[in-house]
């Protein structure tokens, strides 16, 4: 089993920075993939960022790639996201995952573990 728990959301002007972090505990984090997904009011749970455990690789939603970077400091059994260049559309709770699995990285159905999430908000 592997806990998870998010935090660093909160309220930020468009063009603004926030970095959320995921803190596993249970079993060795390093040998699970993590992933960052989010949801708005009213849309379904989508793919923003992925990390795979083997290879290191890192996986981007286009709506994101450039401004948002996963990474994850396996000492510290924590994954972080941190965002820059904020936009209101990037308003959402925003969810951490770990997936036993190094492919597919980008569907929910792929992880196992989940977090109970952290809202983002992001004004205009």
């Amino acid at each position: 089993q592997v806990q998870l728990v998010e935090s660093g959301g909160g309220l930020v002007q468009a063009g603004g920075s926030l970095r959320l972090s995921c803190a596993a505990s249970g079993r060795t984090f390093s040998s699970y993939s993590v992933g960052w997904f989010r949801q708005a009011p009213g849309k379904e749970r989508e793919f923003v960022a992925a990390f795979t455990w083997s290879a290191g690789s890192t996986y981007y939603a286009n709506s994101v790639k450039g401004r948002f970077t996963i990474s994850r400091d396996n000492a510290k059994n924590t994954a972080y996201l941190q965002m820059n260049s904020l936009k209101p559309e990037d308003t959402a709770v925003y969810y951490c995952a770990a997936s036993r699995y190094t492919s597919d990285v980008r569907t929910t159905n792929r992880y196992h573990y989940w977090g109970q999430g952290t809202q983002v908000t992001v004004s205009s």
